[in-house]
């Protein structure tokens, strides 16, 4: 294994052009927003003249709900702007174009892409696909899983290290199939599923290159998702079942400091979740699932709420249906945003695909906008969210979990949206 991941680590190295460490502009090339409290928006389709469209970042004044004239233009590094990662530090933004699989890497004071010299970084060029990445708690390196990534005498996978200080690959991890990666609390330890291969593999960051970094946990059905406690100590992996093809959806609870699954938690559905204090919430659609009335979609979701002290089942409500991939939580309310669900237009109804969950009384709203959520940012200090839901943004007010008076009308698609102060 050792020698697999070392020849993977050269082959990966070989696979892409290294750029030299950056800098951040003292003075940039063009004018910065001079907004103190900013939102990134997505658009890979901002009009230019001459028609088509263009990918850049919007910049939203996200204290007033304004949007401004500056721009991040990516459309020297990548053909699309889709989903992001912030580091920590709020001082980058990792950019992903899936049109050809490339991440272009943003300096968020400056708002332009990162540049050394004169010149910007290039994108990088993943092996294959990406929809999980993030940039880790040390703000010096980012991570993304490439399932396809082809790998020398192996099946494909691969975990890809991406240096933020020259937005290049420096390191790749052969991990057949993996879908997702996400990093505990601390920082020092990631966690890769594989759904395919019905593997969770726990991955110490500091041994890539040095030794196998890899320590695989057994067994899981078609595991799509993690969370970890607020001490990191156990991790929580949400077993898809039967809406990924498989038998039986559940959480599976593991003891880190053991590696050994302690106990397995059945639920309805599982897809996302998230950690609230001493609760845990978990979001799916089980194929069939009736809504019970009240709506014209004929198949709906579950949001389970699940007691981590007794480790039990407390609570489930009816969500849209839909393969939930995002969950966040806004002054008290779990918004849950899910692609593909049911969508309702009616003249006596209209349902999207965003659910907002309370956690007091157990009461569910819909969101009335059509289409896929494709991102969800709580705003810090306000009683509004974020949300980008069939190409548009829309602004929520998490005292009435309906659409505020005042909203942005993005030129384009907004896909993806980020605070990034």
């Amino acid at each position: 294994m050792k020698r697999a991941i070392a020849a993977a680590i050269l082959i990966g190295a070989g696979m892409f052009v290294m750029s030299c460490g950056y800098s951040n502009p003292t003075t940039p090339t063009t004018p910065t927003s001079g907004i103190t409290f900013r939102a990134f928006v997505s658009n890979p389709l901002f009009p230019v003249t001459g028609g088509g469209g263009a990918p850049v970042l919007n910049i939203v004044d996200a204290s007033k709900d304004l949007l401004a004239l500056q721009r991040v233009s990516l459309v020297t590094n990548v053909p699309q702007a889709g989903m992001m990662a912030v580091s920590p530090n709020k001082r980058l933004t990792m950019v992903y174009s899936g049109s050809n699989n490339s991440i272009a890497l943003v300096d968020n004071t400056a708002e332009t892409i990162v540049s050394s010299g004169n010149s910007t970084l290039p994108a990088v060029l993943l092996p294959g696909s990406t929809e999980s990445m993030f940039v880790s708690k040390l703000n010096t390196e980012g991570f993304a899983a490439v399932p396809t990534a082809p790998v020398l005498g192996q099946s494909p996978g691969a975990i890809l290290r991406i240096s933020m200080n020259n937005n290049a690959v420096d390191a790749l991890v052969p991990l057949p199939g993996v879908r997702f990666v996400i990093e505990n609390n601390s920082g020092n330890s990631v966690i890769a599923l594989s759904d395919t291969t019905n593997v969770a593999t726990l991955v110490a960051p500091s041994l890539i290159g040095v030794s196998d970094p890899l320590t695989p946990i057994c067994c899981f059905d078609h595991p799509v998702w993690a969370v970890f406690s607020a001490d990191d100590s156990t991790a929580y992996v949400l077993n898809c079942g039967p809406e990924c093809g498989g038998t039986a959806a559940s959480v599976s609870v593991i003891d880190v400091g053991t590696l050994t699954i302690t106990k397995v938690i059945p639920v309805t559905a599982a897809t996302m979740g998230m950690i609230s204090g001493s609760t845990l919430y978990v979001a799916g659609t089980a194929p069939g699932t009736p809504c019970g009335g009240g709506t014209a979609a004929t198949s709906c979701g579950t949001l389970t709420t699940i007691d981590l002290g007794s480790e039990s089942v407390t609570r489930t409500a009816t969500i849209t249906d839909g393969y939930h991939t995002r969950m966040e939580l806004a002054n008290g309310q779990i918004f849950v945003g899910a692609r593909l669900c049911t969508n309702v237009n009616t003249s006596n109804e209209v349902r999207g695909c965003l659910s907002m969950y309370n956690p007091t009384n157990g009461h569910v709203v819909v969101g009335t906008t059509i289409g896929d959520v494709t991102g969800i940012q709580p705003i810090t200090n306000r009683n509004a969210v974020y949300i980008c839901e069939g190409g548009n943004l829309r602004i929520y007010d998490t005292t009435t979990d309906a659409l505020q008076s005042d909203q942005i009308d993005i030129i384009g698609q907004a896909v993806d949206v980020k605070l990034v102060d």
